[in-house]
């Protein structure tokens, strides 16, 4: 059996890869400069017809390489999914609130290329992030006690991925985002981490 590649951004270092089944699917770690075009490449399908996010102008590949560099900064995770062809899908962690009492509280984001949905990436993606967040014992954050998600409402596909995670409903927001015309609910979904 052949060795799995190592990716090696600018041919410096390698990045953790955990091999997703027989897909050729392959997680790692985001390179902000590499992967940033990409990343806003999928984020901007969503930002201009889904409600998942609520921002309503897309977004640049220098905004996005200062987003995923700063949440890697900051000792969080921001990782990929990627096959033979390239990204198709990404998640991340970040801060629930700047306030210090919050440190130990993560929000957890993922979004999947179109043609990727429904076929359980988001599912593998997102445990791999909870893995790596739950192991994290040197970040600011760490340990980290809970993520949250915020899903904008209605949204079955996001609410079955976190429900099947394991993430329980919390409380909901109602009226929380005006886009599209249209007010919209926001539900919180939080997910306890154990931590023996």
């Amino acid at each position: 059996m052949a060795a799995a590649p190592r990716y090696r951004p600018n041919g410096t270092g390698t990045h953790p890869l955990a091999l997703m089944g027989d897909t050729g699917q392959m997680i790692r770690d985001a390179v902000p400069m590499e992967d940033a075009a990409r990343v806003a490449e999928i984020y901007n399908h969503y930002v201009v017809s889904h409600i998942a996010t609520f921002e309503v102008d897309p977004i640049g590949e220098a905004v996005m390489a200062n987003r995923i560099a700063a949440v890697q900064s900051a000792g969080l995770p921001w990782i990929m999914a990627t096959d033979a062809l390239g990204i198709v899908g990404y998640a991340y962690v970040g801060p629930f609130h700047e306030r210090a009492a919050y440190a130990h509280t993560l929000t957890c984001s993922i979004y999947l290329d179109r043609a990727e949905t429904g076929r359980g990436l988001g599912r593998t993606l997102y445990r791999e992030l909870v893995r790596r967040v739950g192991s994290a014992d040197e970040a600011p954050h760490a340990p980290v006690h809970s993520l949250i998600a915020l899903v904008a409402l209605p949204n079955d596909a996001s609410v079955g991925l976190h429900e099947s995670l394991g993430f329980e409903l919390v409380g909901t927001i109602r009226q929380a985002g005006l886009k599209f015309d249209r007010w919209i609910d926001v539900g919180y979904w939080q997910l306890g981490l154990a931590r023996e």
